[in-house]
């Protein structure tokens, strides 16, 4: 079962850096405890057709997904997004957050992003910023425990 999903800005950041605070953090995981949710890999796909070399975002998205597994969206996910769509429906942007974060709630898993301030306005939404100093930077909603 794996334990966090990579947030799309995080997906990109390791495939144009290496950051030494997320290669600390991987070498804490297992095999399978990282995941990427398939609306993440639509929206990196979207970033390779658009990219000015999209040969080299290619390669780089291939890499990327070698050692990333991509976990598709299923029914357990809809469910997981009525709630949180509810929660939110105010709010009409960050439609693709929303449906991460529902991912992410359906399989218990920590969503790690560098964006944690417009992940935290999603109801159950378990987070970590990987880029930050580990200082415990885990945050969950309120009445949740990290």
């Amino acid at each position: 079962m794996p334990r966090y999903m990579l947030d799309t800005n995080m997906c990109i950041y390791l495939m144009n850096n290496q950051p030494e605070e997320v290669a600390r953090r991987f070498a804490q995981c297992y095999v399978g405890d990282v995941v990427m949710s398939s609306i993440t890999y639509a929206e990196l796909e979207y970033g390779v057709v658009v990219s000015a070399d999209p040969e080299k975002e290619r390669i780089n998205l291939a890499s990327l997904v070698e050692d990333i597994r991509v976990i598709p969206f299923d029914a357990a996910a809809g469910v997981a997004y009525g709630p949180i769509r509810q929660a939110t429906r105010d709010t009409r942007q960050d439609a693709l957050d929303k449906l991460i974060a529902a991912h992410a709630v359906s399989l218990n898993a920590t969503v790690v992003t560098n964006n944690v301030k417009d992940f935290a306005k999603y109801p159950g939404v378990l987070l970590e910023n990987w880029l930050e100093p580990l200082k415990g930077s885990s945050a969950a909603m309120p009445g949740q425990n990290p």
